[in-house]
């Protein structure tokens, strides 16, 4: 198998490379060349050295010291897991930053140590630009990330002999509580090319590395696609869409911003405060001036310092010719005029009163970077296997080192996990839903539709079939396969009572159960005849929250939207250990937080999505296949009624942190109810995915209980009532005990099997907080 690596230098370029990747995935697969969404950022703190911490990684959270020993194992298994997978022969990966940061020989090393056990061939591609240019535009994005230096310290380097190791010379220890870096506050070592050349073809051999012309006109423009056509030796792409180009800050504009990131350092130094970013930024784009931006001619020492090895270069590449003609010479870099008689110390003033209340002390921050490491003594705990085994030990140190890094991660970054989001509260009940009138059908219709699979869940089917009844759910199409606990007997008395409609799928084929089923629901005339079509499962249950808290309230407030993202809530088991015959949605009421971006878990949705015909597959979380008649017809949006076409009308199966919504509609997942309830989920085992067990990595990715959601409680009334009148029937109260029984006598089974009653003890054992919780899931899904 071969690798292309392109490696930037400029992160711009790496961007569209990545966009374009993604774009002609199809075309590119065809043709034996696959892009892995491999996190690059990930990839190169793997291999940078342990304390060279970037802006980039302390922005990640990725500053813990165990970050590139962690990383490293996190992609060996990786590598091993996927490429053997993978259907082509041809990896790419576009990651500026090994351009751009990695500096050292062990560095580049780190990565060829890790790359080269999987491939046979691997080549580097790294797309340059005439220094002075190149340095005109890394100096506009430093200063804007916090630069304090302006570029005399540059200037003063072209007069040096070795750039490369000049430029490395000039560099301190990095301070990450004042956001004092050195890839910001320092020279750029990889604009000397010839350097760059000769220390990635040290490690990955002559000749493997090619320095490609840097030309974003072209590369961002249409047309784009010729240049992978030409590195990758690939045809047929096509035009691509345009990109934009990112306009150059004015050169008075950098002034006053690089003015007002040496006051905001010296302010923060004196008080030792941290600054919040976001605010530094706001602060910034505050003094922003027009005018013209650097001129590249102006730093012609520079180009003349670069001159000689720029003609070897081009040599040896002609393509450079024209990326490494400098721009005319102009007169001497000097700093612009801030312009308007401005000065720093007059707007630090000003927004004073902002920066006390964006910043916390350096020593709370020191206290919980301290409380991060004693929270080790916990996961330690936690981790399983033979401690006796040393190949065991070793995968537990693995998985605690990987817990801690994303420990910090979560805590320092946009991951870490809060309820602040939506305006619904919670914590109050509020007056009971009245029951909701019967629906009238149109002939023919059959009206709002559930579709599901279940397997041994007898206990729970007449609370979720009311509960549904109840909100305005017409009519049900039930699937099982392999019950032995009296689901298929429930499930026959409500078809026999007009209920429901079951069919057994003891035969299905294909990888799933429960895809297997849904292939054969669009068949049922339940279905074709539905106006709206929701997948979900029996531990799932719709919670709209606004009007009444039936469906047809959810309607009318999304008149227009043809498809639903209802995003999972998940809650955990809430302290209850014993299997109960009461409502699950009584029983258990404390949850996820609302914003938990990570992990993926969290912000699964399911689809309710009416029935047009827009789609030819109905899958786990969604419909699929959209066909282009029915490109502008659809709507998707998500639990607060906002438009999320864009991103969900092909694919996807989870919320993200710009379309997640609760206000109208959530669906509450219990996915574990008890933990007696999670050793039975555990030993039967899962619909869709039939050859993984569910162990203690499935408890902690769901047993959320950090805060409390009683909304669906609303509702408690009239599902009583309608669970009450279905109840009446002797033989379906009959089905449902029996069942109840079985589960009982199956959960005192499990608690005499060693393996079982281990995994219940670990389970109640446990005790993390939502940002523990986050850090782990994270390592487990290494794992899984």
């Amino acid at each position: 198998m071969r690798l292309t690596l392109f490696i930037g230098p400029s992160e711009k370029s790496a961007m569209r490379l990545r966009g374009l990747f993604k774009e002609k995935e199809g075309a590119l697969a065809k043709q034996g060349v696959i892009a892995p969404d491999w996190n690059h950022v990930r990839l190169y703190a793997a291999c940078a050295d342990a304390d060279e911490v970037s802006v980039l990684r302390h922005k990640r959270g990725l500053d813990n010291p165990l970050v590139q020993q962690t990383l490293t194992a996190e992609f060996r298994t990786l590598l091993s897991r996927e490429l053997p997978e993978m259907k082509g022969d041809h990896v790419v990966l576009a990651a500026a930053q090994l351009g751009s940061l990695l500096s050292s020989p062990a560095e580049v090393s780190r990565l060829h140590a890790l790359m080269s056990p999987h491939f046979d061939r691997i080549d580097i591609v790294a797309h340059v630009d005439e220094q002075a240019r190149a340095l005109a535009h890394h100096y506009n994005l430093a200063v804007l990330e916090g630069r304090r230096r302006n570029l005399d310290q540059e200037l003063a380097l072209a007069g040096q002999t070795d750039w490369w190791q000049a430029a490395l010379a000039l560099r301190q220890e990095n301070d990450s509580y004042l956001a004092q870096f050195n890839d910001v506050q320092c020279p750029p070592f990889w604009l000397d090319y010839t350097a760059l050349l000769s220390t990635w073809e040290d490690v990955f051999g002559e000749g493997r590395v090619t320095l490609r012309p840097l030309d974003l006109d072209t590369l961002c423009a249409d047309s784009g696609t010729a240049e992978l056509e030409n590195v990758l030796g690939v045809r047929g792409l096509g035009k691509a869409e345009t990109d934009r180009i990112p306009q150059p800050e004015a050169a008075a504009s950098l002034t006053r911003i690089r003015q007002m990131n040496e006051g905001l350092f010296r302010y923060a130094r004196a008080r030792q405060i941290i600054i919040d970013r976001e605010f530094c930024q706001q602060v910034r784009m505050n003094v922003r001036v027009g005018g013209p931006p650097i001129a590249p001619g102006s730093l012609h020492a520079v180009s003349r310092h670069f001159a000689a090895a720029n003609a070897a270069l081009v040599d040896r590449f002609p393509d450079l010719k024209t990326a490494l003609t400098p721009d005319p010479p102009e007169n001497d870099w000097q700093e612009a005029d801030p312009t308007m008689g401005f000065r720093a110390t007059q707007y630090l003033a000003a927004f004073a009163f902002g920066i006390q209340k964006n910043a916390i002390p350096v020593a709370s921050k020191k206290a919980e970077a301290a409380a991060v490491q004693e929270a080790a003594g916990k996961f330690d705990d936690l981790l399983p296997g033979d401690d006796t085994d040393p190949t065991a030990q070793d995968a537990n140190t693995r998985l605690l080192n990987r817990v801690k890094v994303n420990h910090q991660m979560v805590l320092s970054t946009q991951f870490r996990p809060h309820n602040n989001l939506g305006a619904v509260n919670e914590e109050e009940l509020g007056a009971a839903y009245d029951p909701a009138p019967p629906r009238a059908l149109p002939p023919g219709s059959t009206g709002n539709v559930i579709v599901g699979c279940m397997k041994n869940e007898a206990p729970y089917i007449v609370e979720w079939i009311a509960y549904h009844r109840a909100i305005g759910v017409d009519n049900f199409l039930i699937y099982t396969n392999d019950c032995s606990d009296g689901t298929d007997a429930v499930l026959g008395r409500l078809q026999e009572m007009g209920v429901i409609e079951h069919r057994n799928n003891d035969n299905w084929k294909g990888n799933s159960p429960q895809q297997y089923a849904l292939n054969q629901a669009l068949k049922e005339p339940v279905i074709r005849n539905a106006e709206w079509i929701i997948h979900i499962d029996v531990d799932e249950f719709m919670n709209v929250r606004t009007g009444n808290g039936t469906l047809d309230d959810f309607f009318a407030a999304v008149p227009d939207a043809t498809n639903v993202a209802m995003t999972w809530r998940l809650f955990g088991h809430n302290g209850v250990t014993e299997l109960r015959d009461d409502f699950v949605i009584d029983q258990f009421d404390t949850c996820a937080p609302k914003y938990c971006p990570k992990p993926h878990t969290v912000w699964g949705f399911k689809t309710m999505f009416r029935n047009i015909g827009a789609y030819a597959k109905l899958s786990c979380h969604r419909p699929n296949k959209l066909a282009q008649p029915f490109e502008d017809k659809v709507k998707w949006v998500n639990g607060s009624g906002r438009d999320m076409t864009r991103d969900a009308a092909h694919n996807g199966w989870r919320s993200s942190k710009k379309n997640v919504g609760y206000d109208l509609l959530q669906l509450n997942h219990y996915a574990l109810r008890s933990a007696e309830s999670f050793l039975i989920k555990r030993q039967r085992g899962r619909a869709l995915h039939v050859d993984r067990s569910i162990g203690i990595n499935y408890w902690i990715r769901m047993d959320w209980s950090d805060f409390r959601d009683i909304t669906i409680k609303r509702n408690i009334p009239r599902v009583r009532a309608e669970y009450e009148r279905l109840m009446q029937d002797k033989v379906l109260r009959a089905a449902h005990e029996a069942g109840f029984r079985w589960h009982k006598a199956k959960a005192a089974e499990l608690h005499d099997m060693p393996e079982f009653r281990d995994l219940y003890t670990q389970a109640l054992e446990i005790k993390l907080n939502e940002t523990e919780r986050v850090a782990y899931a994270l390592s487990l899904d290494m794992e899984s």
